[in-house]
């Protein structure tokens, strides 16, 4: 058996070229958006194209359509309302659930119906991406908005679309998952 011995600047030339290569596929948190289930560059600017689509179908935004509410459930509010439509994000039509979660003082059903705007405080969505996008999960895309569009981070500062706590104990997709019917729809 022969050995081949290598001088060190070239081993060292190899192993920066593979930590560079490496880095390359990092975003500018230093994470692997391909590793990562939500809040990675590619679920961010998907959720501004659902945005859009959502504002182009009046969905949200100030020209949005506005559902009677009713009364909520933590997480997402104590008033709520949800409007349920097909869009297209991207070439791809699927069905959007929007549902705008209210909240603050004084709030009350009959509150929300008379301002809306005063007491939105997120609008949580999910999207039925295309076939293969997360199957195990009913290829649904999971984001949540300020009522402005921007979308709203966690505790640690990751911004909410995508593949939302995947793998997760808490968050959208565990507790979606015990929905009934297996669709992870509560509101059917």
């Amino acid at each position: 058996m022969k050995k081949i011995l290598l001088p060190l600047a070239s081993v060292a030339l190899l192993a920066l070229a593979g930590c560079s290569s490496s880095m390359d596929k990092k975003d500018a948190m230093g994470s692997d958006p391909m590793m990562m289930p939500f809040s990675g560059p590619d679920s961010v600017n998907y959720s501004q194209q659902l945005w859009a689509s959502l504002g182009a179908a009046k969905l949200v935004g100030d020209a949005g359509s506005n559902p009677p509410a009713y009364k909520g459930v933590h997480p997402h509010g104590a008033v709520l309302t949800t409007k349920t439509s097909i869009v297209n994000v991207d070439g791809h039509s699927g069905k959007a659930i929007v549902k705008k979660n209210f909240g603050g003082e004084g709030i009350s059903v009959d509150a929300v119906n008379a301002d809306p705007a005063k007491y939105l405080k997120a609008v949580t969505v999910m999207f039925k991406r295309e076939t293969g996008y997360d199957a195990e999960n009913q290829d649904w895309f999971w984001a949540k908005y300020k009522a402005n569009g921007e979308l709203h981070t966690n505790d640690k500062g990751m911004q909410l679309a995508g593949r939302v706590a995947k793998g997760k104990p808490k968050g959208c997709i565990a507790c979606h998952t015990a929905a009934p019917g297996g669709d992870y729809i509560y509101t059917n």
